[in-house]
Order: structure tokens, then C-alpha cells, then sequence
């Protein structure tokens, strides 16, 4: 971090703009931490796709399923490679308050730009204790702060809560997995001292257009629907945020065919099956040539017929026509 606890909310303002990736942890075969697939996918975000960022540990890397020192190496590799390349922004809750604060003065010492916190999610508790969970460890780090409002958490965060821990000195961003009437509510009660995003790809052109928002912080959109020859997300992307409204709606269009194929493999898992579908994008992945590997276990592997037809869908968008170059 390049800036002072007090200058959080400042540094984030000016820092949080365009592309921000969620990236997913490599397994090897045998289920171990593959470093090297990491360092892989790290330079084909970075030098190939040119993201502005990577959001490391979160739901699409299967934080809950990584040991604590696996947790501290991935965030370690991720800071490595990002060095003078792009910034970095770690997942670092945990269940227990003093683990959240040791893995996050963990980010903050090997030099992680923020850390993003998933709402505590067990055990039940009232919006005051919330409150006061995040209070514990905002006092004990001078990093600056994401609150992470996931959808796949059981619980959200009210408007009037997450204006509340807006107001902690070095709480500077939140991420509302949720609907975007709470998005406009929040940003009603403190879009003026914090940076506000949503990680919806379809809606991005329009959040930027009528909200104002200035960064995609994240999802795993932009290593799933770019190669080095296909970059029309950051095309229109920028053309938006330059207030080119118009060229940016007709890029965008182009891309509806490859949502689809998105919107079946992945976001219907979620909404039909209440299942966080990591094997599917990990098999994304590895088709387009990316350090995948197994997921972890309660999730179940994907099947060779559905790793079959996931790769018709997608020679069938064009998004392996040279995939494997890129990485």
C-alpha cells in the first residue's frame, strides 16, 4: 500500500478504475496449490489481458476451502506478479474476527493494495454486531478495506449498515453482489466516501452511464470473455468511462452470444441449483488454456460430457479460436 490509513478512501477514488479480474486458486492434480499455474495465469491477466486488477481468495478462488497458509502463499504469489503490473486486492475474512485481522496485516506486510471482507457469515448475528466485527478489525490494520456484500453469502447487508461502516476510517469500497436497487441505495447514503461497484458485466455499461461507476470490481468476466485478439470488454469499457456512450452500447452488443453461454454454465447454476458452479469456470478455464485443476471438496467435479459440451459452447462464439496462444 502506497498510501496512509487516513488516506484510504482518497487512494481508493483514484485507484479503482476499469477491469478488475476474480481470479480462481489452480489445484494440481492431486489437489495441492499449483504455484506455478498461478504465476501462469498471473502473467497472461497482466501481459496479455492488461487487467487493472486482481481480486485473489474471494468466492471464485474457494477461500473457504484453502488452508490459512495457503491463503497467505496465494496472496504473496499474486502481489509478486502484479508488482509494477496491476493492483492487487486480497479476500481476507474469516469467521473468527482475530484470524481476519492476522490474515489481513498478512496482505498488508507483503504489500497488497486492499483487502476486500465477505460479510461474516456464521454465526447468526444482528446488524450491531456486524457492525462491531468490522469495527475490530478496521482499528487493528492501516489498509484499506472493501466490504463484500456476496450474494452467496446467507445474509446481507442493509443500506443503512453499510453506510454505518462507510464511516471507519479505512473502509474505502464495497461490492454489492446483490440487486441494483440496493445498489442505488447505497449509493445514495455514502457514495461520496466510498468507492461503490457491482460485478454484474451485463449492467457495467449502463453503471457507468447513469451511476458513474468507474471500476468492474470483479468478476471472472474478464479472463472468460477476452483473449490477446478479442478485447471488446475492455473496448467498450473504456469508451464508456471516456463517455462515448453510443460506440460503447454497439461493442457490447457484440457480445451477447458469449454472456449466454456464461449465463447457462455459470450464473444458472447459482440461481437454479444454489451451487457456487467453480468446477464450470474452472473447466472455462482450462479450455482456454489456464491453470485450473480440480475444485475442492464439498463441490463436485464436472463431468467429461459436460466439459465436452461446455467446449462446443464456446468454439462455438468463437472464444477458442487461438485461446491457447494467449497464455
Amino acid at each position: 500500500m502506497r498510501y496512509r490509513k487516513a488516506e484510504a478512501k482518497e487512494a481508493a477514488r483514484a485507484q479503482f478504475r476499469g477491469l478488475w479480474a476474480a481470479i480462481t486458486t489452480p489445484f494440481t492434480a492431486d489437489g495441492d496449490l499449483d504455484e506455478a499455474g498461478l504465476r501462469r495465469n498471473m502473467r497472461h491477466f497482466t501481459d496479455v489481458l492488461h487487467i487493472e486488477g486482481v481480486f485473489c481468495t474471494g468466492n471464485m478462488g474457494e477461500f473457504w476451502a484453502l488452508t490459512t497458509a495457503e491463503r497467505r502463499r496465494i496472496t504473496e504469489i499474486v502481489v509478486e506478479e502484479a508488482r509494477g503490473k496491476c493492483l492487487t486486492i486480497a479476500q481476507t475474512a474469516h469467521h473468527a474476527a482475530h484470524e481476519t485481522v492476522e490474515l489481513t496485516r498478512h496482505a498488508q506486510d507483503v504489500g497488497a493494495d486492499y483487502v476486500v471482507l465477505i460479510n461474516p457469515y456464521y454465526p447468526q448475528m444482528d446488524e450491531a454486531a456486524i457492525y462491531d466485527w468490522f469495527a475490530f478489525v478496521a482499528e487493528r490494520v492501516d489498509i484499506g478495506i472493501w466490504m463484500f456484500d456476496s450474494e452467496y453469502s446467507p445474509f446481507s447487508l442493509s443500506p443503512a449498515l453499510i453506510e454505518r461502516i462507510a464511516g471507519l476510517e479505512n473502509v474505502c469500497g464495497i461490492k454489492i453482489g446483490g440487486t441494483l436497487e440496493q445498489y442505488a441505495a447505497v449509493q445514495r447514503l455514502c457514495g461520496d466516501r466510498i468507492v461503490i461497484s457491482h460485478p454484474s458485466e451485463r449492467s457495467l455499461l449502463a453503471l457507468i452511464r447513469d451511476y458513474g461507476q468507474r471500476v468492474h470490481m470483479s468478476s471472472a468476466t474478464p479472463f472468460l470473455l477476452q483473449t490477446a485478439g478479442d478485447q471488446r470488454l475492455r473496448e467498450y469499457t473504456e469508451l464508456a468511462l471516456a463517455g462515448r456512450y453510443d460506440e460503447a452500447e454497439a461493442i457490447s452488443r457484440q457480445l451477447e452470444a458469449a454472456r449466454a453461454v456464461q449465463d447457462w454454465w455459470l450464473s444458472r447454476r447459482w440461481r437454479e441449483d444454489r451451487v457456487i458452479p467453480i468446477a464450470y469456470l474452472k473447466a472455462w478455464n482450462e479450455l482456454m488454456g489456464l491453470a485450473a485443476g480440480p475444485v475442492r471438496l464439498p463441490l463436485r467435479q464436472v463431468t467429461a460430457e459436460e466439459r465436452e459440451a461446455l467446449r462446443a459452447d464456446l468454439e462455438r462464439v468463437g472464444l477458442l479460436q487461438g485461446a491457447a496462444a494467449t497464455v
